[in-house]
């Protein structure tokens, strides 16, 4: 699918985004595990998180409700998982992927897990090393670096302390959720703080956890019990429509409940540094997560440097801070930022090719870019979404204030995390 975006004078009014993709999934994953009947509401519809809703069908688990907004999961207990009678196919969700990775070192069966050929690209080496460390036993190519991988069950798996040599979320919640079915406490420590959804939400359904500073630890075999589960806007998608505000002029537009953990904030960090126009009202909690409604306006944006302990704060928003950076008076560096390359696609490569297609300077780095500011987007040409969903809803915003039209090739990868991601533009 080809979707065309026409450069735009305003963007105002109220709206809110699709739920946090990361809650979304650990909370059919948690309810899966509990016992008792977990209601969740608000959860994203995109391809990924429906992703995580099969397997755990495909593992014998009722969910009502699929396809909507409110599911209700009858969780089996933590031993209640029953065998596959097929492969499981994850999509292209490297979180479904690596987080089931460890949940099914646990279990005492056989599962083969695949994807699509993306998925099939990105490497698994990062969970199934610490986890087999563990006791898991996992097949596949690479020395079971990449899909399909099959997971042999029954292994008696055995906490362990682990530094992981990268701050990623999905490799501590594949070790926690792991460390469920472990003998003994399963601690992992990180160079620099990962987001900490699964810290929060074990604890929320009544695990034993310990979190101090990098460290967090686990302890076996707790009682997980149902809870109901409110899921707030996701910031990784409320923030195209920020930058979209801050860029496109005579803008106002307030983003309601949009989940604002300390651990996920990066970009608001990195546009306040780029002095962008935005508050947040209306401060609350909602079952251990804070949430906020965002108010933001047209802005006079700045170059800054985006680098260090705030990168894993704001992974998954480089590419459309990329395009508020061209917006900016000034460089923008983003730097530290290797771990792009090993997403749905290479993200640094893909957004400086295709800003070069917009006429944009930047320099590519191997561990981020460089961007001048404040540059004109040149539009009349047809982008490609290298069938990542990040990469076209960024070029999309670049296209409300470009010259002229911009068309992006595949553009339907953009359901993976923001199905209505069109409407919500038209609407504004």
């Amino acid at each position: 699918m080809k979707l065309k975006i026409s450069p735009k004078d305003k963007l105002q009014g109220k709206i809110k985004v699709p739920g946090d993709k990361s809650i979304s999934h650990r909370a059919v994953m948690l309810g899966s595990l509990a016992e008792g009947k977990t209601e969740i509401e608000g959860f994203l519809t995109g391809e990924d998180c429906l992703s995580t809703v099969k397997a755990f069908q495909d593992l014998g688990v009722k969910i009502e409700g699929v396809g909507t907004e409110n599911m209700l999961v009858h969780g089996v207990g933590l031993h209640g998982l029953k065998e596959a009678d097929n492969v499981l196919d994850l999509g292209n969700s490297g979180t479904t992927t690596r987080l089931m990775l460890g949940i099914l070192s646990g279990q005492d069966f056989y599962t083969v897990v695949t994807g699509d050929d993306s998925l099939r690209t990105r490497p698994m080496d990062r969970v199934t090393v610490p986890l087999s460390k563990m006791g898991g036993s996992f097949y596949g190519r690479d020395g079971a670096n990449l899909l399909p991988i099959s997971v042999l069950g029954g292994s008696d798996l055995k906490g362990i302390t682990y530094n992981s040599p990268v701050a990623s979320a999905q490799v501590k919640s594949s070790l926690l959720l792991a460390g469920l079915y472990a003998e003994g406490e399963t601690e992992v420590i990180e160079p620099a703080k990962s987001r900490d959804h699964t810290e929060r939400m074990l604890e929320y359904f009544g695990a034993d956890i310990e979190v101090d500073g990098l460290k967090v630890k686990v302890e076996a075999n707790p009682k997980l019990t149902a809870k109901k589960i409110v899921v707030p806007g996701d910031i990784s998608s409320a923030a195209f429509l920020m930058v979209a505000a801050m860029i496109t002029e005579n803008s106002e537009i307030i983003i309601e409940n949009v989940g604002v953990n300390p651990t996920r904030d990066g970009v608001i960090e990195a546009l306040r540094k780029m002095n962008g126009n935005f508050e947040l009202l209306n401060k609350r909690e909602v079952n251990g997560e804070p949430i906020a409604d965002i108010k933001v306006k047209n802005s006079q944006l700045k170059g800054t440097i985006i680098d260090g302990d705030l990168i894993p704060l704001l992974i998954d928003e480089i590419p459309i801070l990329a395009v508020a950076a061209s917006q900016a008076d000034g460089k923008t560096i983003i730097k530290d930022a290797k771990e792009l390359r090993v997403k749905e696609t290479d993200r640094i490569d893909a957004m400086v090719k295709e800003l070069t297609r917009l006429g944009i300077e930047v320099q590519e780095r191997e561990d981020g870019m460089e961007i001048i500011g404040k540059q004109e987007i040149k539009g009349g040409v047809v982008c490609q979404s290298y069938h990542d969903h990040r990469i076209a809803m960024s070029l999309a915003v670049a296209g409300l204030i470009s010259e002229d039209d911009i068309e992006i090739e595949n553009s339907d990868c953009i359901n993976i995390s923001f199905p209505n991601f069109k409407k919500i533009l038209d609407r504004l």
